[in-house]
């Protein structure tokens, strides 16, 4: 295993779509072994395949001892909405208040090609609508507007009020 590096914001990569995961061997493996390592070693709670330098359509997530891996993943419902801090590691110290939905249903493939559903909410439903962006070239910047990040950075977030 190995840590990769972490693609930053401005690097074309990380607004590019990615590609379906067609072969699922051992290079696939490493992929998904390295990225667990990547994101253990930033104490992360996802990481995509763009954010690595790979246009391949896999994330993972990891927290409080729920591990998820999703090769070619799909949203197939969600229901509620929760607003919260998100961060990224490839958008370092810059965190927002984001709107997602509080529950997902994902549909979505393991590292053998097995497809699975599953259903999520609170954090993990947030790291998957948050990993599955970035799959689509969109960061978690791109979810509010400009008036709203700086109204944040001021300080006058509702939750300060």
């Amino acid at each position: 295993m190995a840590i990769r590096e972490i693609r930053k914001n401005g690097d074309p990569i990380l607004h590019k779509t990615c590609k379906a995961v067609k072969v699922f061997d051992e290079k696939l493996h490493t992929l998904l072994d390295d990225m667990h390592e990547t994101l253990a070693s930033y104490d992360g709670v996802g990481l995509a395949g763009p954010q690595v330098g790979i246009l391949k359509r896999v994330f993972i997530c990891d927290y409080e001892g729920q591990r998820i891996e999703a090769v070619n993943p799909e949203i197939i419902g969600s229901e509620g909405e929760q607003t919260g801090k998100e961060g990224c590691l490839s958008v370092p110290d810059e965190w927002y208040d984001v709107t997602r939905p509080e529950k997902v249903t994902l549909k979505a493939m393991d590292r053998s090609g097995k497809e699975f559903v599953m259903d999520a909410e609170g954090l993990i439903a947030r790291c998957i609508c948050h990993e599955t962006d970035h799959l689509d070239g969109i960061l978690f910047t791109q979810r509010i507007t400009e008036e709203e990040k700086q109204r944040q950075l001021d300080g006058s977030s509702e939750d300060e009020e």
